[in-house]
């Protein structure tokens, strides 16, 4: 069930008056939610809710476990063993094929593993993640004892359920607690997230995919070098508005069922460094890589070559996370090397000198993490540009593709296709989602108080719903015919 289709209007149109209906029920709207939940994520595959529900049991009964034990080496060895059968579950389903692949060609054919005819279940890597961090907070003191119901909405909640935002226990539990009255929900601003969601997915990736991206990666070798370049860009445009239109219209959503989800995209294509887009892109995985992986494997605790060693490592298997390939293996290393570059420069004394008279320049905001003297507008290309060559690998389907495509940006064109244009629309949409990300903060914060949610805050709700009804048919009109799954749904 995808959020841009009529059947899922009908079934959040069903959700929403079942929620008005029951809002004053605590246990019985916390049941009706979950439901909701199991029959969206059912949708798909009716087999996929009992791996679901199989997770849930477990994690919500290691954690009753650990909060029951005393002792530090049981508790200890408990969330060991919790996080380790889920990282086992995720495995099976996503790595299996991946890994049993690598082995046979390691050690040859006589050595393969028996084949599993698996189907990835959809969005299994964000609902382990987050019964992970649960067990791992119950552990860590930072989450009380729950009741089974009130775990099972949060693991299961239909809007961040197959895509994200990654939300903590600690951010989603509390709201059940004294859930906000219907009153003080903003409806306008809940709109506005679902308004914009929609047309970053339905419009602008949908477009950029079916005009630029998805020929241009069809076939690298053919095509022209300024075609490889708008698919560079496009790809980079694409992802960003295809992912954060899908957690934008969560956010949304969760936001009109009176739940606050947190912000994951903060303008990432306008960083100064990689630090930075890490800072901006995702942020809800950022920070879980940060908290669960990076900080377990000793952080920046060890020394400097320690630290090197833990940043690769935290970006290789974010990358793995992403999917079973080495294409993200190479994605996630790209970004791990430039993470430790940056830092290894920050910590030179040189560099750091020359940054440190240079950082009030740029704002406090960015961090520490290139060289101040290349000029704010020489970082921000500079980030960007590997950004988007990181990208390539991301979309790719293999290394071989890869190196086509970059091939051809180096050599320039060589195939039939070596003439081709590139739309003028793909081109101004690229521009202006590249160019909005420049933007201050504080001016975007200002044009959408001042030009969107105070006017329509004041306007009847009849003409409110009137006006959301005009923009999605704008929506409708301007977006291709047809609307691909969310690029996320695959990891």
């Amino acid at each position: 069930m995808l959020f841009p289709t009529v059947t899922f209007a009908l079934f959040f149109v069903t959700v929403y008056a079942v929620h008005t209906a029951l809002h004053a029920r605590d246990r019985a709207w916390k049941v009706a939610m979950v439901v909701a939940s199991y029959l969206f994520y059912g949708w798909w595959d009716w087999r996929f809710c009992g791996l679901l529900a199989g997770s849930t049991l477990v994690n919500w009964g290691y954690a009753r476990l650990l909060i029951a034990t005393p002792a530090r080496r049981a508790r200890r060895a408990l969330v060991a063993t919790a996080v380790t059968a889920d990282l086992a579950v995720l495995g099976v389903f996503k790595y299996y094929g991946f890994f049993a692949e690598a082995l046979s060609r390691l050690l040859g054919a006589s050595h393969t593993l028996p084949g599993l005819d698996l189907v990835l279940p959809v969005g299994i890597s964000f609902f382990t993640f987050q019964a992970i961090s649960y067990v791992v907070d119950t552990y860590r003191g930072e989450v009380d004892d729950r009741s089974l119901l009130d775990f099972t909405l949060y693991l299961s909640f239909f809007p961040h359920l197959v895509a994200g935002p990654i939300v903590r226990a600690s951010e989603f539990l509390p709201q059940l607690i004294g859930r906000r009255d219907r009153a003080e929900i903003d409806v306008v601003g809940a709109a506005w997230w679902i308004g914009r969601g929609l047309f970053k997915k339905v419009v602008v990736a949908t477009y950029l995919a079916q005009s630029v991206v998805d020929p241009v990666f069809a076939a690298p070798a053919a095509a022209s070098r300024l075609q490889l370049v708008a698919a560079l860009y496009g790809y980079a445009v694409q992802i960003y508005a295809d992912f954060s239109g899908y957690t934008d219209i969560a956010i949304g959503l969760a936001a009109l069922l009176g739940i606050r989800f947190p912000v994951n995209f903060d303008r990432p294509y306008g960083a100064l460094s990689v630090q930075d887009f890490w800072r901006r892109w995702h942020m809800t995985l950022s920070r879980w890589l940060r908290d669960y992986l990076y900080v377990s494997l000793g952080g920046n605790r060890r020394g400097r070559l320690a630290t090197y060693r833990n940043l690769l490592l935290t970006m290789v298997l974010g990358g793995l996370w992403h999917g079973a390939a080495w294409t993200f293996v190479l994605w996630g290393t790209v970004h791990g090397l430039a993470l430790a570059v940056e830092r290894l420069a920050a910590g030179s004394p040189g560099v750091a000198a020359a940054w440190a008279r240079g950082r009030a320049a740029v704002g406090r905001r960015t961090g520490a993490a290139a060289p101040a003297w290349l000029g704010p507008t020489a970082r921000w290309l500079l980030t960007f540009h590997l950004v988007c060559l990181a990208w390539v690998p991301f979309r790719a389907q293999s290394l071989g593709e890869t190196g086509d495509f970059l091939a051809g940006l180096v050599r320039g064109p060589g195939g039939a296709t070596a003439a081709g244009s590139v739309s003028l629309v793909a081109v101004g949409l690229i521009a202006a989602a590249v160019g909005i990300q420049l933007v201050p903060a504080r001016q975007l914060r200002l044009v959408y108080h001042h030009w969107f949610h105070r006017p329509l805050s004041r306007l009847d709700p009849a003409l409110q719903s009137a006006l959301v009804g005009v923009w999605l048919s704008l929506v409708i009109a301007l977006g291709p015919q047809g609307v691909a799954p969310f690029i996320y749904f695959r990891f």
